[in-house]
């Protein structure tokens, strides 16, 4: 199912509204992040588990946030610059998000010079601001998937797979000890705002490789 948003009987207030799933874009990100469901990491299959017990103990619905926009970029960068190299930075993951589902936006808007977290994006009209974290993993995953490599390549009997592109996810830390100059931006008391801030950020670097026809 996907998420619309309307009208209530007409009137300034809006509501979700569940309906089949239709749109192509929410589509093809729900089969990428399906990809490896049938040859999952170790890791996965720890998520996968937790994930399995708590459904049992509190069944729901469940809910995701799909980078449907992120998607729609490497499509065109792809398309206009198929042995682009990329760089890309966000945040990895925000603090303090109520709002329910996987890589769920935080959402707050400013008043009289504080900053308020709204519950509910339903809520949060005019001037509020929409942060979304990045999921380095994902964002990977639709890298490799715009470059022409899907799950469709990967069939029992058929040779490995290669990939057209060579990718890394870092820290910022690790990315500015490797490609900084952290020596120059050491304060005396020894903190240095070039390794020690923005611990939830991570950097993405993407290359083409050779494996090119």
């Amino acid at each position: 199912m996907e998420v619309w948003i309307e009208k209530v009987n007409g009137s300034s207030q809006v509501c979700e509204v569940y309906k089949p799933l239709q749109d192509p874009l929410v589509s093809r990100c729900s089969e990428i992040v399906g990809m490896n469901e049938e040859n999952p990491s170790l890791r996965e299959k720890l998520s996968f588990a937790a994930k399995g017990l708590v459904s049992k103990v509190f069944p729901k619905p469940r809910r995701a946030w799909l980078p449907t926009g992120c998607l729609k970029l490497l499509d065109t960068l792809h398309q206009t610059l198929p042995s682009m190299s990329l760089i890309a930075s966000d945040f990895s993951y925000l603090p303090d998000v109520s709002i329910p589902g996987d890589r769920a936006p935080l959402v707050s808007s400013k008043k009289d010079g504080k900053t308020l977290d709204h519950p509910n994006y339903l809520d949060a009209q005019g001037d509020a601001d929409i942060f979304f974290p990045t999921d380095f993993l994902l964002l990977e995953q639709i890298d490799h998937h715009c470059s022409g490599f899907s799950k469709d390549q990967m069939k029992r009997g058929a040779f490995k797979p290669v990939k057209s592109r060579r990718t890394i996810i870092l820290d910022s830390a690790a990315f500015m000890e490797e490609f900084g100059m952290p020596l120059k931006t050491r304060t005396k008391d020894g903190y240095n705002p070039l390794l020690d801030d923005f611990r939830n950020t991570k950097f993405y670097l993407s290359v083409p490789t050779h494996n090119k026809k």
